[in-house]
């Protein structure tokens, strides 16, 4: 049984199922929501999971099947979610546990670790938080009267304050966190506004040990609107780039753009598809940021011969709000841009037949578990072949989906490192992007883009979004599924077939 199994195989399964299983170890803590959200993930993947697996073994799906499993994922995700709104709803009807554990009775007092009020933490700061116990060696940076009046904001019903430590040109507030974090951030940054006007912005994060804090910092430390210098940029790198999708075409195509232009017809089809999936990628991002009221920055383009482009990067204008808009931007753009990719692939292996546009080895299916198995229930036994006549469509779909798969690797600001610290947070998310540049080390010893995209992402991407204003609130669990859902799609559009694996399929002589 397992020798239909080659190492590739093992190893996407074995990362398939580690998701999976590390999906079901957080959700435990949550109960029947948690357990039913996970059921939501495992719906998503399994259509995918089992299409390999079958493929592996050597049994082939067609395309009527493969549409059936993702109407019956489809419907089970929907049921699942029903049930938990069902849930949701009836604990909307039960009067709040916090609240009830947190109130003070009359008669009652608070701890003796609440009873520090915040002024005597600012007179007696700890030890381990700054370096000298002497305060007036290190000034608070709020003027007195401004802290005074900040202080107020808190209360038992929402943050309660029991250290006072001075931040950069702020504060910060250590203490309790006593109700959930999205009515504790919503009532004290309606306080702080009241009392302080638009002069401050109030951040609800974690400390290093996992603890809630309150950091008041200016508004004018906010990030900045693009500048003329970067826009002049980011317009350079867009026409560079076409050039390099006309050059890329033309390659395609057999001839030289730059030492034959005026063959520059034959490449427009192309040139359209490729900035197709871009514009669509880009847009989605532009429409979602637009959507939640925050800014985002034009893309400045990263051009390429080999596909005209690796898409772009971008940068956030606005403070985040909270970690669930952070994940709807990142994601959409390769929503929409991977979405109409696998469109275009299967359309294009569709209308594929002897005497396509273009004529391929058959190793270009062995360059992607995904596309390689997809291409296998599609053209069957046509992959036998050396060389495969493929529609134009099947490039471009392919190349898209490359595109969009390298975004979504989960490191620093690309999109797949924007949607981890969206769902995981800041420590699992830093951790990611290590282990990514160690794959991608290691992947550079057998193929150099590795090596460009490890040291892109070095140079122009290795650092984390900065923190939205309410970081303790996880995004929801069908937002968190999808992200699984994506990161997995990416390991297997870039992980290749290896040649046991492809020969098992029936892709090569």
């Amino acid at each position: 049984m397992f020798t239909a199994f080659d190492n590739t195989t093992i190893f996407i399964l074995l990362i398939a199922l580690g998701i999976v299983g590390w999906g079901f170890y957080r959700a435990q803590p949550y109960g029947k929501p948690g357990i039913l959200s996970w059921l939501q993930s495992v719906v998503l993947m399994a259509p995918w999971l089992l299409f390999f697996a079958l493929a592996a073994a050597g049994i082939y799906l067609n395309l009527a099947s493969i549409l059936f499993l993702f109407l019956a994922s489809t419907g089970l995700y929907i049921i699942f979610g029903r049930k938990l709104r069902e849930i949701a709803a009836e604990d909307e009807q039960k009067p709040s546990q916090s609240q009830a554990d947190f109130s003070v009775q009359p008669g009652e007092k608070p701890s003796e670790t609440e009873e520090k009020t915040t002024v005597e933490s600012v007179e007696t700061p700890s030890p381990s938080a700054t370096p000298s116990t002497d305060t007036e060696d290190k000034p608070t940076p709020i003027p007195q009267e401004d802290l005074k009046i900040i202080q107020n904001i808190f209360g038992i019903d929402t943050f309660f304050a029991t250290e006072t430590l001075p931040y950069q040109e702020g504060v910060i507030f250590k203490g309790n966190l006593r109700t959930d974090a999205d009515i504790a951030y919503s009532r004290l940054s309606e306080n702080l506004q009241q009392q302080m006007g638009e002069r401050f912005r109030l951040f609800l994060v974690e400390n290093p040990e996992g603890k809630p804090v309150v950091i008041v910092l200016p508004r004018k430390n906010d990030p900045q609107p693009m500048t003329i210098p970067q826009k002049i940029l980011a317009i350079i790198l867009l026409v560079v780039s076409i050039f390099t999708t006309f050059e890329a075409g033309s390659l395609l195509l057999g001839f030289d753009f730059f030492t034959e232009p005026n063959r520059y017809p034959e490449i427009i089809p192309i040139a359209l598809g490729l900035f197709s999936i871009l514009a669509s990628h880009e847009i989605a991002h532009q429409v979602m940021a637009k959507r939640h009221q925050v800014r985002f920055s034009w893309p400045f383009f990263i051009p390429t011969i080999q596909v005209g482009t690796f898409g772009a990067f971008n940068r956030f204008e606005s403070i985040l709000p909270n970690r669930t808009v952070l994940f709807d931007v990142a994601l959409a753009g390769p929503a929409a841009g991977g979405l109409l990719s696998l469109a275009m692939l299967l359309v294009g292996l569709v209308l594929s037949h002897p005497g396509s546009l273009f004529q391929v080895p058959t190793q270009f299916f062995q360059g992607s578990v995904l596309v390689g198995t997809l291409a296998r229930a599609v053209l069957g036994s046509a992959l036998q072949e050396s060389i495969v006549d493929v529609h134009p469509l099947t490039i471009m779909g392919w190349l898209g989906l490359v595109i969009t798969a390298i975004n979504l690797m989960p490191a620093g600001q690309l999109d797949g490192g924007r949607i981890m610290q969206a769902i995981y947070g800041r420590k699992i998310a830093g951790r990611a992007t290590l282990a990514t540049f160690i794959v991608l080390a290691i992947a550079s010893l057998v193929n150099s883009l590795a090596l460009y995209w490890a040291v892109v992402i070095l140079i122009l991407q290795r650092n984390l979004e900065r923190p939205s204003l309410n970081e303790l609130t996880e995004p929801d669990d069908t937002r968190a599924a999808l992200g699984l859902l994506a990161l997995f799609l990416m390991i297997a559009t870039l992980f290749p077939l290896t040649p046991a694996l492809a020969s098992r399929l029936g892709i090569g002589g």
